[in-house]
């Protein structure tokens, strides 16, 4: 699986860069309240993805382990009608993969899955998610926004993630405190012609208690 490094010069206190999924390591340090993985999606499936019809972007809600994920994302593509090929196999593998890496990383035996296909100003305000940890990962579109706010005011500077590069966030239930301070929405792109792509993967516990 080859990715292009996209260099990155954003510095925001709290956030942190890896050059590789073992660097992903990195996010359990207190010190660490975001990490953003800095690889960008191969030209060619980049290209791919965004001349799809948002009509066949798969879309879903589950909650599985990981040796699932690839199964999953197939029959959500098939349910969408994306088409079939190289580049649809190279999607659900990456999928899969990140679903691989974020529960080795969280030691977590579920997760729950989320496909999104944004095309209005969800999540707009500046926010930090109600869970332990969460991965986002937008494949087509504007990448996740963030930035630091201590006041409850939307930050001074606002950093936009690479398209293509995860992000791993802490949650209000991450164990340790004080709060970094550094808070994330998707970017707003209602009015526009864009749509967006975006993966959410949170560690789950148990599933039986989860809705």
């Amino acid at each position: 699986m080859n990715f292009v490094r996209k260099p990155v010069k954003d510095k925001v206190t709290g956030v942190s860069f890896a050059d590789d999924p073992a660097a992903l390591r990195t996010f359990a340090q207190p010190t660490c309240a975001a990490l953003i993985w800095r690889r960008r999606t191969p030209p060619d499936m980049q290209s791919w993805l965004n001349q799809l019809d948002p009509k066949v972007l798969p879309s879903g809600r589950v909650i599985l382990p990981p040796s699932a994920v690839k199964t999953t994302v197939e029959q959500l593509c098939d349910i969408s009608g994306m088409p079939n090929g190289t580049e649809r196999a190279w999607l659900q593998d990456d999928i899969a993969s990140l679903a691989d890496i974020f529960c080795e990383l969280m030691n977590a035996n579920f997760l729950r899955l989320r496909l999104d296909v944004v095309t209005t100003n969800a999540c707009r305000k500046f926010h930090t998610d109600a869970v332990t940890a969460r991965l986002v990962c937008t494949y087509r579109g504007t990448g996740t926004q963030y930035g630091t706010s201590t006041d409850g005011k939307d930050p001074a500077l606002v950093f936009t993630v690479q398209t293509g590069a995860p992000i791993l966030l802490r949650g209000t239930l991450w164990p340790e405190r004080p709060s970094s301070g550094v808070v994330h929405r998707s970017p707003p792109i209602e009015g526009t012609s864009e749509s967006r792509l975006v993966l959410v993967l949170d560690p789950v516990e148990n599933p039986e208690t989860e809705a």
